[in-house]
């Protein structure tokens, strides 16, 4: 524990809250003749979202609100002005694919590219293997990176891939920087319908709920105490679940087997009232929704239970959906179902910066596929499926997404990212009290370290840092010409200077809403001034993007591709519903409600977030790349296959895994998990003793 007390305090003592817009503009000390011209193999994850218009987005052109007209294979205008601010001239030669894809593509011939994106395991491997530039080998010519690196050293620590020379292969990418990243949502107006109000529930036509087959999470005896905000989000009190007044309400409905829907929902009522002891009065619907929400995974199965068997109550039909996925058949967005599991159920991992990776409260690392507890955790969501309190969709891996349910009132909860998924109360009448939007974390038992039988509180693992894809340098691509090298590197330092930062997550000028005299109309977002969007700007994002602002910067604009995305221009485009239900999870994070992993190296390690890239050999990595079964059968892609993912619609049915201890078993032992753990421990604990070195 002294090297972490050690390094928290050298840390804290250096250590500026993480600003998107923190590093003052500075010339680049990095001379390249003018016309320079860098071939990018760059983009985000399809064709749609490279740095020239596609043909199915610019037609047979198109005009945006800069008044220019653009054709397909023109540049987009973040990256026009990037040319006429840099003086180069941009070569596309970007094939649409993800990152990981884009990257192997061209790895056979890197003579042919300057700039590429990669994972950032794949372009650290492919600097290791020389074949990537080493960008810190020229920080003191790049004023702005290197000065937001100093002033941020966590994401210093969180790029550096070899810890001998503290190389750094790739320019990070940050989506937003410490702030929660994915949340909870729910139709809000259906658990007011069925919770809300003086006396029973009751409803003229009704389903039964299925027999049971879920079994209680929490205490079935016992008081529970939590932390929480108050109504008002001024200050936190101390909430009681009461389970010797109340009993479990899984325990409760457990007992009673297959009742009407109506009965289920007295069930609930009955037993929020007790164990609660009147807190909430009738307004019962604020333990999942309102400010001072304590709601926890037992409680959400038997408020699941009560919506799917009340369809005609809430959306007047046969049929209500209880958990979804954004798209129910692509496995990319499958994979929320147990990223949310983890919050569920108290499991790490789940929603690592780097694989399934985490620490323990000693500092030790473990790999979550390799842990009991994630199938444990998996089971329960399985017994979900048994229930029918899961999207069939997801069940069968049809093609139903997130807009189908909600325009159809078909659906009730995902868990997703707050913006783009609230835009879609677009699809809901507002007016008449249809709200979907975010609510509370839910209250697990955590096992940090600080009790034996585990802490019971509000935990996200979803935090905003270095995601896990970066643009490289192609060693071969610009060997011999230091103009394209150093237009290459300017181009990185200049996105991280404050006016390429808005650049980058706003487009050029013409997208933003100017004074008379030409400087910036602002507001203040996260405590500093941020431009505000044009008017034809926000018109057109709703006009061509439906409100969706990733979709539209990177479709249209060309920015948010990489490097640092401001989230002030997302916020502007969030839709009331939406910033009315991640204000509530922004109140409880400001008043240390909601726990979450620090972006530095914490004193209790529990507590620390993953660097997205740990710095393996070349040797180690060869040996990693050999582990085939963890390599593939849990991927995150779409398309691809993931175990979790198939434990929650199957259960147990694969050979080796007839149950949770087996399981973890099987991926230690016969996955080479344990392998690719001591390789991971020992790389970390390289990447430590490089920081005390150095900080």
């Amino acid at each position: 524990m002294k090297r972490y007390t050690k390094v928290l305090s050298l840390l804290m003592a250096m250590l500026m809250l993480l600003s998107l817009c923190s590093v003052a503009s500075a010339e680049s000390a990095l001379p390249y003749a003018e016309g320079t011209v860098l071939r990018m193999a760059t983009g985000y994850n399809n064709a749609k979202t490279g740095l020239t218009f596609d043909p199915e987005i610019a037609g047979e052109g198109i005009t945006l609100a800069d008044g220019k007209t653009y054709n397909s294979g023109d540049l987009k205008p973040t990256w026009v002005e990037v040319q006429n601010r840099l003086g180069i001239v941009i070569e596309n030669k970007y094939q649409g694919n993800g990152a990981s894809a884009e990257f192997d593509y061209w790895k056979a011939q890197l003579d042919q590219v300057d700039v590429l994106s990669g994972t950032a395991a794949k372009l650290t491997e492919a600097g290791i293997a020389e074949l990537v530039v080493n960008i810190a080998d020229y920080l003191d010519q790049m004023p702005n990176f290197k000065a937001y690196l100093e002033a941020n050293p966590i994401v210093r620590l969180s790029i550096t891939g070899d810890t001998d020379t503290g190389a750094i292969y790739f320019s990070p990418y940050f989506d937003g920087v410490d702030d929660i990243e994915r949340m909870p949502l729910m139709r809000v107006d259906w658990v007011m319908k069925l919770l809300d109000g003086e006396g029973e529930f009751t409803a003229e036509a009704c389903k039964d709920i299925a027999a049971p087959v879920y079994t209680p999470y929490m205490p079935t005896e016992g008081k529970v105490e939590i932390e929480t905000p108050n109504l008002e989000g001024t200050a936190t009190e101390i909430v009681t679940k009461d389970y010797d007044a109340a009993g479990n309400i899984i325990a409760l409905m457990n007992d009673k087997g297959v009742m009407s829907g109506v009965e289920a929902v007295n069930m609930l009522r009955e037993y929020i009232d007790k164990a609660y002891n009147g807190y909430y009065g009738t307004a019962r619907s604020n333990l999942f929704i309102g400010q001072n929400a304590a709601w926890d995974a037992d409680e959400l199965v038997a408020l699941l239970r009560c919506v799917v068997a009340n369809p005609q109550t809430l959306n007047g039909t046969d049929s209500v959906q209880g958990l979804f996925s954004r798209e129910d058949a692509n496995n990319q967005r499958r994979v929320d179902m147990f990223r949310f599991a983890g919050h569920l159920f108290g499991v790490r991992g789940l929603e690592s910066r780097q694989d399934y990776l985490y620490l323990d409260s000693d500092g030790e690392l473990h790999d979550a596929r390799q842990e009991v507890a994630t199938y444990e955790a998996m089971a329960r969501m399985h017994s979900l499926v048994e229930e029918g309190l899961i999207s069939q969709a997801f069940v069968n891996s049809e093609d139903v997404k997130t807009a189908n349910y909600l325009e159809q009132d078909l659906g009730f909860m995902h868990y997703d990212y707050n913006q783009t998924q609230t835009i879609l109360n677009t699809k809901l009448d507002n007016a008449a009290g249809e709200k979907y939007m975010a609510v509370m974390v839910p209250v697990a038992r955590w096992y940090d370290g600080t009790n034996e039988e585990g802490v019971y509180m509000r935990f996200t693992e979803s935090w905003r840092s270095v995601k896990t894809d970066g643009w490289g340098i192609s060693k071969a691509g610009v060997a011999g010409d230091d103009n394209k090298l150093y237009a290459a590197l300017a181009l990185i330092d200049y996105a991280y200077s404050e006016e390429g930062v808005i650049l980058m997550s706003y487009g050029p000028d013409a997208f933003i809403k100017t004074n008379e005299d030409g400087s910036y109309v602002t507001f203040t977002f996260n405590g500093k001034e941020m431009p505000e969007i044009a008017d034809a700007t926000r018109e057109e994002l709703w006009a061509k993007a439906s409100g969706n602002y990733t979709n539209y910067a990177r479709q249209y604009l060309g920015s948010t591709l990489s490097f640092m995305k401001s989230q002030a221009f997302e916020y502007q485009c969030t839709h009331e519903v939406g910033r009315e239900g991640a204000g509530k999870i922004s109140v409880a994070i400001g008043l240390g409600t909601i726990k979450h992993p620090l972006l530095a190296v914490a004193e209790n390690p529990w507590y620390t977030s993953i660097p997205t890239v740990l710095p393996t050999t070349k040797t180690e990595n060869q040996k990693l790349g050999e582990y085939t079964d963890l390599n593939s059968k849990f991927q995150g892609g779409k398309g691809q296959e993931n175990v979790l993912v198939d434990i929650i619609v199957g259960g147990f049915v694969l050979e080796g895994m007839g149950d949770a201890e087996e399981a973890a078993a099987t991926v230690a032992d016969n996955w080479m998990g344990a392998q690719y753990l001591g390789i991971k421990q020992g790389a970390w604990e390289a990447l430590l003793d490089y920081y005390e070195s150095e900080f």
